[in-house]
């Protein structure tokens, strides 16, 4: 890079909004930064919550019930937001189904967030009472997603 093509982007810089620029061309580089007499202005960052794991446990709650056998029904519900998925591709079988007696650590569904897909697995043993999610449908954090009666 010669003299003439740095000063070009010198006046770049001056000339636009621009604050900083960095050019590699081969082994060269260059980076021009301006620093002017501009006020920065004053920001109050709220606090930010950690960003969530790839994978996140499920999560699980007793289901609200009316019946005698209160707390026997568990509520799996989305540790994530994202898109569910209730079989690894368009054509194939679905993870589960209701009635299905599923075993701790099998796969329940897939939750597709951020271009990651998240297989979501059971906690416990038990029976799929009930899927309260329609397949690719989008889903919030802490949406419920399926009834789980324990073995």
């Amino acid at each position: 890079m010669n003299i003439t093509e740095i000063r070009k982007l010198i006046k770049l810089v001056q000339n636009s909004d621009v604050t900083e620029i960095e050019v590699t061309e081969g082994e060269s580089s260059i980076r021009i930064s301006r620093q002017g007499s501009i006020a920065t202005p004053v920001t109050f960052a709220a606090p930010q919550a950690a960003p969530a794991p790839a994978v996140a446990p499920v999560q699980e709650v007793a289901a609200p019930s009316t019946s005698d056998d209160a707390g026997s029904e568990h509520v799996v519900n989305s540790p994530m937001v994202g898109t569910f998925y209730r079989s690894p591709g368009p054509d194939s079988d679905p993870f589960v189904n209701e009635g299905d007696k599923v075993k701790k650590g099998q796969t329940l569904c897939i939750i597709e967030a951020m271009k990651l897909m998240n297989e979501i697995e059971a906690e416990y043993a038990g029976t799929v009472t009930e899927i309260l999610v329609e397949n690719a449908t989008p889903l919030e954090y802490g949406q419920p997603i399926f009834v789980i009666t324990p073995a």
